[in-house]
């Protein structure tokens, strides 16, 4: 947002129009340079002392102007619902609350400097549940994380931050007995805890005469897709999910091709090859230019430099928070703010997938550096309005149809092992339809990740290119494993059919088209040298003879 020039920023009133509310800002150039201003809108709800958590300045949406000359001006529309200003209330009413009051929106120079602001009253309080849902959410949210709340102390506003030295004081990093015996890594996992003996075992290897190709844009729910997944043999299914390290693997009995898949957020590096691309800025910088335009463009020259080196999904974004600046991978991650964050990992989704290519946004949840096993602890509330809000954006806003699964537990289990996070929030609340992947897998899964736990849960492939371990389910003969299996192969096949590979039907097995052609071009250009050579040998013999 600097600038070698200065800006005066104006907003009008607030208008409502049925659940939507809007407003302009106009930015004028006072400077004597050309330049760009950003557009930060921010709001500031009612408090009410010992209720529920509120920050004084949230970001509510940003925009970039054009380039403005001297004394030029830009009228920006900006647009926002009720939904947006919503609270969680993880202790009392368990789902988001829209509270009564006076909600400041404000656009600002920084979190700190006010330029210009309109109040908007709530009269009656929204709580968000029952068929009342929050920002499109497909079933109402109510508290899922529970369980990783470690009984802390949180910091609150009530009395001016009076509990602020209990909640900021150092605790204990040894895990309480009772939730140490709940602990668990690959070693003492008991293998048998997601099985079902009631389970009915799925129709396999049936010859129905679907291929994948025919269900490119049909709805993952669709029952076509039962009839492509009766043919797949219990051995594909396990291919398929076990060896996703960077590809997923060819199914002959469906016509599914391998399809590459490559890191990383500011270069694409085919791991297969070694071949590489240019490199772009990291996700911090990006995030500094405030541009969802240009953002959008950074997506799409991925997206289209992904299929010029015949790769089909792109391992980024990722859209964790910046919590400490001694995170080991701050640099993958876009903001300290869960909606800054948003915003931009939003645009580079839509960029790349403008291209065919689908987006692993990234890293699934509550990551925190480059450490795993480490367990993370947090309230619902925080987890849902920072740590989960640029996932939500990039899957609602983005359509983002692939995710990758972080490496550390949340509270004391893997987040692989988390049915709460992969399939209520994810897929149940939020509607994503695409395919959940682990980080790099290894082939000991670290240790901790292990394909019984994942498979159960809601991760669909383990990132790995070994074929045995425990990327694979111990027991495929078990009916509850193969139903797992199954619905994890539904969701990948579904993200891998709807990419660019796909996009003009079943795509070439063999060499590529021009590959052919110039064979074929030598080929005759080869019998014509032959035949040529042989009227020259037959001329030859007869002028000999006579």
């Amino acid at each position: 947002g600097l600038s070698y020039t200065t800006f005066d920023q104006s907003m009008s009133d607030i208008t409502e129009d049925g659940d939507g509310l809007s407003f302009e800002v106009t930015v004028t150039n006072t400077g004597d340079v050309a330049g760009k201003d950003v557009v930060e809108v921010y709001y500031n709800p009612p408090y009410t002392n010992g209720g529920i958590e509120k920050a004084t300045a949230n970001l509510l949406d940003e925009r970039k102007t054009d380039l403005l000359e001297p004394g030029e001006s830009q009228t920006i529309n900006l647009t926002f619902t009720p939904d947006d200003l919503a609270s969680y209330d993880y202790e009392d009413a368990k789902a988001w609350v829209l509270e009564t009051g006076d909600y400041t929106i404000s656009v600002n120079a920084d979190s700190h400097t006010e330029l210009d602001s309109r109040v908007w009253t709530v009269a009656d309080e929204i709580v968000y549940d029952g068929e009342d849902t929050h920002n499109g959410d497909l079933v109402a949210a109510t508290n899922e994380f529970d369980d990783a709340n470690g009984g802390l102390p949180y910091l609150s506003r009530a009395d001016h931050f009076a509990n602020y030295e209990e909640a900021t004081a150092k605790g204990s990093d040894v895990l309480p007995d009772d939730l140490r015996a709940q602990y668990h890594i690959n070693e003492n996992f008991d293998y048998t805890t997601y099985l079902d003996p009631e389970a009915q075992m799925p129709t396999t290897g049936a010859r129905n005469g679907v291929q994948l190709a025919d269900l490119r844009g049909v709805d993952v729910d669709d029952p076509q897709w039962d009839v492509l997944l009766d043919e797949m043999s219990v051995r594909d299914m396990v291919d398929l999910t076990s060896l996703a390290g960077y590809q997923t693997p060819a199914v002959e009995s469906i016509g599914k091709v391998q399809v590459i898949d490559a890191d990383g957020p500011a270069a694409i590096n085919n791991n297969f090859t070694g071949d590489g691309s240019i490199g772009f800025g990291v996700a911090t910088l990006i995030a500094m230019t405030w541009n969802p335009d240009l953002v959008h463009d950074y997506g799409e020259m991925m997206g289209r430099m992904c299929r010029e080196m015949n790769i089909a999904g792109w391992y980024a974004p990722g859209v964790n928070i910046h919590r400490s600046p001694f995170g080991g991978r701050n640099y993958e991650f876009y903001s300290e703010d869960g909606t800054l964050s948003g915003i931009m990992a939003t645009a580079a989704i839509q960029g790349c997938q403008s291209q065919g290519v689908y987006a692993f946004i990234k890293h699934f949840a509550l990551y925190d550096g480059n450490s795993k096993m480490v367990s993370v602890w947090s309230n619902e509330q925080a987890v849902r309005e920072i740590y989960l809000k640029p996932f939500e954006m990039g899957v609602k806003d983005g359509g983002a149809q692939a995710l990758m699964v972080s490496w550390n537990y949340i509270g004391i289990k893997w987040a692989g092992e988390w049915s709460n996070l992969l399939q209520t929030v994810l897929r149940d609340e939020w509607g994503f339809k695409g395919m959940a992947i682990s980080d790099y897998f290894r082939d000991n899964g670290h240790g901790f990740m292990n394909a019984d736990a994942a498979l159960a849960n809601g991760v669909d492939a383990m990132l790995s290119t070994y074929g045995s371990g425990p990327n694979v389910p111990q027991d495929t003969s078990d009916a509850s494993t193969v139903q797992y299996l199954r619905e994890a192969s539904r969701h990948i096949l579904y993200t891998v059919v709807n990419s660019w590979v796909y996009e003009n039907g079943a795509p070439q097995t063999g060499l590529e088209p021009w590959k052919m052609a110039v064979i074929g071009v030598d080929a005759v250009i080869g019998l014509l040298l032959i035949g040529a050579e042989a009227l020259m040998v037959r001329g030859y013999l007869r002028r000999r003879r006579g």
